[in-house]
């Protein structure tokens, strides 16, 4: 009965610790999976058909259908630069500067992926259409109420976790692996500026 029992309490703490390491690695990655740069996290082989099994499921799991990383990059930012939870509550400033890519677009969602309803039926901005300064740089706001510049609605109703995505389209440089390239510091950064 003390082998039986042994066995049982072996098998449970080996599938729970399996069940558990694989849904951490879908969810947040690994160093060999993803590429982190300050709040953006950015799955390497992301719409790579031979990509890892861990990067497959979590590509699974959001649903999305990437283009190959030699032709678009994706960057999921859920914390703002100092690593405190992006929230509904707070009012962000999204500071960055030009690319080295064709195109990009920036938008909010909630955690569970879907966008966010808001009366002026803004969810994005992109690189032709964003408001920016004399030397290229932009700002987007992202807040409940409406701000000047680039304004991001982050929705009324209750407090909720937030999700930003950039998209960013054609890189114009790669790296060993034929992968598109974004320079860390070109990555804009995510600055809170007030809470409810």
């Amino acid at each position: 009965m003390r082998t039986f029992l042994f066995v049982v309490a072996t098998f449970a703490v080996a599938l729970l610790l399996g069940i558990g390491s694989a849904w951490f690695m879908i969810e947040h990655g690994s160093a060999l999976t993803t590429g982190r740069a300050g709040p953006w996290a950015s799955w390497i082989n992301e719409g790579n058909p031979v990509a890892d099994p861990y990067t497959k499921g979590h590509l699974a799991r959001s649903g999305r259908l990437p283009l190959t990383s030699t032709m678009a990059r994706y960057f999921v930012a859920k914390s703002d630069s100092d690593g405190r939870e992006l929230s509904s509550t707070c009012d962000y400033s999204i500071e960055g500067a030009a690319l080295n890519a064709r195109w990009w677009s920036m938008a909010v969602y909630d955690e569970q992926g879907s966008l966010i309803d808001n009366p002026s039926k803004r969810f994005s901005f992109n690189s032709d259409e964003a408001i920016r300064h004399a030397d290229g740089t932009y700002r987007i706001n992202l807040a409940k109420n409406a701000r000047p510049e680039n304004w991001l609605p982050s929705g009324d109703g209750p407090e909720r976790s937030l999700v930003l995505m950039l998209r960013v389209y054609g890189p114009r440089e790669t790296d060993a692996s034929g992968a598109g390239r974004i320079l860390e510091e070109r990555l804009p950064k995510i600055e809170r500026q007030a809470c409810e």
